[in-house]
């Protein structure tokens, strides 16, 4: 008896563990660890920099006026060039028959117009002299005007004929440096399809563009400072040439930068980081903040998102953020934030408004920690 009520026991309590590992256990929620700042550190908003290229003031994109086959192409990319140098041709072939054949349309119209002035001549000393009539007369002088009409025609196609044969050799305008290259030998190009930029010798600007929280603080003729971070350590003055009124595909402004010397080892096509002084009566303050703790509107690049740490709930709130510029590799938010705020600076990308969150602190934070 007491066997079987072990037996007993011990299936009741084998039965009772089977049931337990059945049932589903309550899932453990996960709370994101963030790394965060607090904004406090002000922008300087008297001067802005931003990366530029170095262009030539003046240059020039070549092309053929006539369209057809490249025959040789005698200078490169990098060369410099003097005025009325050869830089590429054309085959002349065809442009070589169609002059041959306006020639010969000219020599036929020739013909034809004296042709027309005899027979106008002959009846004018008939009708003077009593025979005749003075409708002939009219119909032999009318003749004798189409045909010179149609010489002064094939002389004016023989001469665009003759420029088209000229067009077929391209020739520098000025003496400078070949910026650009973009045809090689046998090529089939259009007329004013763009074959060679030249850049011409003397002054040099530096060409960038700016947001549009910027560009109405800046004036034509405001001092600039330029720095060329991979040729010169020290800077070069200069001052703005140039300010765009439309913004581009980017909605970036143009700008240009107009440098008061031009060192020798400064050539079109380097990189150069300006610094730009503003005019910056009653302009908003602005706030530090890494460019990894923002995340970019693609149809805007002037607006980003943030996400603002609210410790009564433990959670972030998402939220839109003007920006203008940067300083220090940081960029500078001059609405949206607060000084004092905790914003996440790490796998934003992973995270969404109302998201709870845990904070996590670190040694390494080149600002303020949150």
């Amino acid at each position: 008896m007491n066997r079987s009520l072990n037996s007993i026991i011990v299936l009741v309590t084998f039965l009772t563990i089977l049931s337990g590992c059945g049932q589903e256990q309550p899932p453990v929620e996960q709370i994101r660890a963030i790394k965060t700042i607090t904004v406090s550190e002000q922008a300087d908003t008297s001067t802005r920099k931003f990366s530029g290229v170095v262009m030539a003031t003046d240059y020039s994109q070549l092309s053929f006026e006539v369209g057809g086959n490249v025959k040789s192409v005698s200078i490169d990319i990098g060369e410099k060039v003097r005025e009325g140098q050869q830089l590429a041709t054309l085959d002349p072939t065809d442009f070589k028959l169609s002059l041959k054949a306006t020639q010969a349309d000219l020599a036929r119209a020739k013909a034809d117009m004296v042709h027309k002035r005899i027979e106008y001549n002959r009846e004018l000393s008939i009708f003077e002299q009593g025979a005749g009539s003075q409708r002939q007369v009219d119909r032999t002088d009318y003749n004798y005007r189409a045909a010179r009409a149609a010489v002064k025609f094939a002389q004016a196609k023989m001469k665009l004929a003759e420029r088209d044969l000229s067009k077929t050799v391209l020739e520098a305008p000025y003496d400078g440096q070949i910026a650009l290259r973009m045809v090689e030998p046998f090529m089939e190009i259009k007329a004013g399809q763009e074959v060679f930029r030249i850049d011409a010798q003397g002054s040099m600007e530096v060409q960038l563009g700016v947001p549009e929280t910027v560009v109405n603080f800046l004036d034509v003729g405001s001092a600039a400072t330029i720095k060329f971070p991979s040729t010169l350590k020290k800077k070069l003055a200069g001052e703005i040439s140039y300010l765009g009124s439309a913004a581009g595909d980017d909605n970036l402004f143009p700008v240009k930068v107009a440098m008061n010397s031009r060192p020798e080892t400064i050539a079109p096509g380097m990189t150069a980081e300006v610094t730009l002084e503003l005019n910056v009566d009653g302009r908003k303050k602005g706030y530090l903040i890494p460019p990894i703790a923002i995340i970019p509107i693609v149809e805007n690049v002037q607006q980003g998102y943030v996400f603002v740490y609210i410790p009564e709930t433990s959670t972030v709130k998402k939220i839109r953020v003007k920006l203008s510029g940067g300083q220090k590799n940081l960029g500078i938010v001059y609405e949206g934030l607060n000084p004092g705020g905790v914003i996440a600076v790490a796998g934003v990308s992973f995270l969404a408004d109302g998201m709870k969150v845990k904070l996590m602190k670190s040694k390494n934070s080149p600002l303020k920690e949150g």
